[in-house]
């Protein structure tokens, strides 16, 4: 009876130490503010944003630190700041470094970007961080996280990445109540401004909302050296113009003359925001696009788009949005037949919609 006594006594106080370290664990970074880095392109932004709402409904103070055209894209997940980076490692450093040595001491970094300044740039700040190790990174993260070892969507790579960042912090988020919960599709709020800038823009040229194409006939940079832009723009507007179906784009200013290259007879709105330019995407009957950020703005708004794919991979990069739909494979562009008639088929069932 004795030694059966010896063994409770030993085993609630084993019990009771185990509990006591899991609630030193669980608090050890109760009042940590969370400093996530963006990646550096606006449809990668975008699909980061679910991270970023999980992140915020921690209760945790929140820093974001991305290119500065992205604080207009998370304003809404009221980070306590935002810290614009241009890729010049010195000044981006020197920006971090504006943080009280006290908060970069307790934040936890949340590296989304690959790169290895990105990891570099936290682990110099004094920043302790997590992210997937990659191109010697281990040595730079305090958290180095294997990549999954299949292609998975770039959004889905982000999240699970998210996941298991909270997972080893011992932080929860209402997003991640549920072990295997799956990356969900974010939507932007565009406010009465943004919606009334957007439908000013639009009469200025002679166009009204619900009644109009928005084409985006640009897209930044090459894909393993091939140019990511459809080649038929410009006889797509001719067409739809010929049924009497007005056409417009809303290039950002550095994509205006490759705009009007594409597109030379289309109308050309002023350009917008972000935030802005979301709100055009729904006004707008249909957004035509390449795999490009405006595919993933017309995504976070919800507004019915058609995206045409031809030198990358839709299952890694394709607009995450009940309203996206999309033509072409990873090699092989749509034709400008098959497009036209995708596009008629998607007018008439906004139309429809509408009515």
């Amino acid at each position: 009876m004795a030694s059966v006594h010896k063994v409770w006594i030993v085993t609630t106080t084993a019990l009771r130490c185990a509990q006591a370290k899991l609630i030193v664990t669980k608090s050890a970074h109760a009042n940590s503010p969370i400093i996530v880095r963006l990646p550096n392109w606006v449809g990668d932004v975008c699909m980061s944003l679910p991270c970023l709402k999980a992140l915020s409904l921690t209760g945790h103070p929140l820093i974001v630190c991305a290119r500065a055209w992205a604080e207009d894209l998370v304003k809404e997940y009221a980070p306590q700041h935002f810290i614009a980076v241009s890729g010049n490692f010195r000044s981006d450093y020197r920006s971090i470094k504006n943080l009280t040595a006290a908060t970069r001491h307790s934040a936890l970094g949340l590296v989304l970007p690959d790169s290895l300044s990105s990891a570099a740039l936290f682990r110099f700040a004094g920043i302790k961080s997590i992210g997937y190790r990659d191109d010697g990174r281990s040595l730079l993260l305090r958290w180095p996280v294997k990549k999954p070892d299949h292609s998975i969507h770039a959004a889905e790579k982000w999240w699970l990445l998210t996941r298991q960042a909270l997972l080893t912090w011992h932080i929860q988020s209402p997003l991640l109540a549920h072990a295997h919960a799956e990356t969900p599709m974010v939507t932007l709020t565009t406010s009465a401004q943004d919606l009334d800038v957007a439908q000013t823009n639009l009469i200025a040229h002679g166009l009204t909302p619900r009644n109009f194409v928005l084409l985006a006939p640009t897209a930044t940079g090459t894909h393993h050296g091939k140019v990511k832009v459809w080649p038929y723009f410009a006889e797509l507007a001719r067409l739809l113009r010929s049924e009497g179906t007005a056409v417009a784009m809303c290039p950002p200013p550095q994509e205006r003359e490759q705009a009007k290259r594409a597109c030379p007879d289309t109308t050309l709105l002023d350009p917008l925001s972000l935030r802005q330019f979301c709100a055009l995407t729904q006004l707008s009957s249909l957004v035509v696009c390449n795999d490009s950020g405006v595919s993933h703005l017309a995504a976070v708004a919800d507004a019915q788009q058609l995206t045409l794919f031809g030198v990358t991979d839709p299952s890694i990069t394709a607009a995450r949005s009940a309203q996206a739909e999309r033509l072409g494979t990873n090699g092989c562009w749509p034709d400008l037949h098959e497009v036209f008639a995708k596009v008629r088929q998607m007018l008439a069932k906004s139309q429809n919609i509408d009515q």
